[in-house]
C-alpha cells in the first residue's frame, strides 16, 4: 500500500466526497460538560445524522450498524474508525438533549450563505405546513385503542403528540378529514429556488393562521429579503395576516379566500333596508366593533319587531336558527376590507398563485429523507429531527453551487454519489506498519 497505509486514501473517493460536503457546515458550539460518559464530538454526531438523511437511512440503530461496518464513513464523519462508533443511544440522547435553537442557528447561516451567493432571492415567498405522525398505537387502525382520537387522552409513547387533522382528496373535489397523533412542520420558502427560507416546527394542533405572522416576522427580522409576493393556501385567509404582507411588508398577497370566513346566510339589500331570507325586513339592532372592524347587524323581525309577533308561529322559509338562537343574523361590514385590495379571480392571480406548488415539491424532498418518519418523541426531538432535514437540503444546495453544479441544487439524494467529484488527499489516521 501506498506510504505504508492499510488503506490508500485517494481509494476511498465516496468518504471523500463527504468532506467536500461538510466543509460547507457549519460548527455546534462545543459542549464543555465532562459529566457521565466520555464525550463524543457534537459535531461529528450532526454530520451522522445529515448522512443518514442523504443515504435514507430509517432507524439510529441502522446508522449505528452502517457506520460500525463502514469504516472508512466512520472516518470521513470524524469518527476513529478503529474505536467503536456511538450507539444509537447516543444519536437519540442528541436530538433530545440540544436545544433546537442551536440547530436553527446553523440552518440560518446556511440560509445567509445561500441568499448571499444569490441562490435564494426572496422576492417570491409561499407558506405551507407538513403533518408529522408519530408512530404511536392510536395512529395504527389495525390496533384496538379506547378513546383513539380523545384530544384529553395524550398517547402513551408521545406525551408530548397532539391531535390533528389531514385533509386528503381520495376522488376529485370529495375532501375527506383524517385524525392523527404528531406535530407539523410550518416552512416559508422561496418558490425560484424552491429552498425552505424558514422553518418551525409545533405540536399538530396549532393552527397554521397564528404561525404565518410571527414565521414572517422573522423572515423579514433575519434575512430582510425584498419580498414582493406572498403565496399561501385558503388556510392563511386571515384579516390579520393579510394586513400584516400587505401593508407592513409592502408585498402583495396571492391567498385565496377561505369559504369559511364567509356568511352562509343569504340576504336582500333595497333601497329601505335589509330583507331575510323570507322576504322580511330586518330589524336593525346598531353598530358592534370586533377586532377593530365595525359592522352594523340586522337581526331576525319576527323576535325582535313588534309588528310581527304573533304573526308566524315559526320562520316561514324553517331557518335552523329560528329555534336554537332567535333567527338569523346579519352582520355588514361597514370598515374597509384589506381583501378589496386582492385582484381575486384575474388571470395575474391564477397564475401566481399556481406558483404555490413549489412548496410542495420542497416537502417531496423533506420528505425522501425520512424527515415524516421520526424515530424519536417529544417536541424538542421532533424539532431537531425536523431542522436536521432542513439543514441537510440547504447543506447540499450550497454545495452544489460551490462546486460548479448551480442546476443541481435540488438533487438532495442524488447529488453526493452522482455529482460532487471534487476529491481532495485527506490524511486518515491509519497506522503505519514497517514494511
Amino acid at each position: 500500500m501506498g506510504q505504508g497505509y492499510i488503506f490508500a486514501p485517494e481509494s476511498l473517493p465516496p468518504a471523500v466526497k463527504y468532506h467536500t460536503l461538510f466543509e460547507n457546515l457549519p460548527r455546534l458550539v462545543k459542549d464543555n460538560s465532562r459529566q457521565g460518559r466520555p464525550p463524543v464530538s457534537r459535531n461529528n454526531i450532526l454530520k451522522s445524522l445529515i448522512y443518514r438523511n442523504l443515504r435514507g437511512i430509517t432507524t439510529l440503530v441502522e446508522l449505528e450498524f452502517e457506520l460500525h461496518n463502514n469504516p472508512s464513513m466512520a472516518a470521513a464523519l470524524g469518527f476513529d474508525p478503529f474505536k467503536r462508533t456511538p450507539s444509537d443511544e447516543r444519536f437519540s440522547n442528541f436530538l433530545r438533549s440540544t436545544p433546537n435553537a442551536e440547530l436553527q442557528a446553523i440552518r440560518k447561516v446556511l440560509v445567509h450563505e445561500l441568499i448571499r451567493e444569490g441562490v435564494i432571492t426572496g422576492e417570491r415567498i409561499a407558506l405551507d405546513s407538513c403533518s408529522i405522525v408519530i408512530p404511536v398505537r392510536e395512529n395504527n387502525l389495525k390496533t384496538s385503542v379506547k378513546d383513539r382520537y380523545d384530544k384529553e387522552h395524550y398517547p402513551s409513547g408521545d406525551k408530548g403528540a397532539r391531535l390533528g387533522v389531514i385533509a386528503y382528496f381520495s376522488e376529485p373535489f370529495k375532501k375527506k378529514i383524517h385524525y392523527f397523533w404528531g406535530y407539523r412542520n410550518h416552512v416559508i420558502n422561496d418558490t425560484a429556488s424552491e429552498l425552505p427560507v424558514i422553518e418551525l416546527t409545533l405540536q399538530a394542533n396549532k393552527s397554521e393562521k397564528l404561525q404565518a405572522k410571527p414565521m414572517l416576522k422573522e423572515l423579514y427580522q433575519e434575512f430582510q429579503l425584498p419580498v414582493k409576493e406572498v403565496l399561501g393556501d385558503a388556510n392563511y385567509d386571515s384579516e390579520c395576516i393579510l394586513k400584516f404582507i400587505i401593508e407592513d411588508i409592502k408585498a402583495k398577497a396571492f391567498i385565496p379566500r377561505n369559504p369559511r370566513n364567509t356568511q352562509n346566510t343569504p340576504y336582500t339589500i333595497k333601497k329601505d333596508g335589509v330583507y331575510c331570507q323570507a322576504n322580511l325586513p330586518m330589524y336593525r339592532k346598531g353598530k358592534m366593533t370586533s377586532k377593530g372592524i365595525t359592522y352594523c347587524q340586522y337581526s331576525c323581525p319576527l323576535y325582535w319587531l313588534k309588528e310581527f309577533r304573533g304573526r308566524y308561529l315559526f320562520c316561514p322559509v324553517g331557518h335552523p336558527k329560528y329555534f336554537k338562537q332567535k333567527g338569523c343574523n346579519v352582520l355588514l361590514r361597514l370598515s374597509p376590507s384589506i381583501r378589496e385590495r386582492i385582484p381575486y379571480g384575474t388571470q395575474e392571480f391564477k397564475s401566481i398563485y399556481n406558483k404555490r406548488t413549489s412548496v410542495e415539491r420542497v416537502f417531496s424532498r423533506l420528505l425522501s429523507i425520512t424527515m415524516q418518519n421520526p424515530t424519536v418523541r417529544g417536541l424538542q426531538a421532533v424539532s431537531n429531527h425536523c431542522t436536521i432535514a432542513h439543514i441537510t437540503v440547504l447543506l447540499v444546495a450550497l454545495t452544489a453551487y460551490r462546486t460548479g453544479y448551480k442546476d443541481k441544487i435540488r438533487f438532495v439524494k442524488s447529488f453526493v454519489p452522482n455529482f460532487l467529484r471534487r476529491w481532495k488527499r485527506i490524511s486518515f489516521n491509519y497506522p503505519v506498519f514497517p514494511k
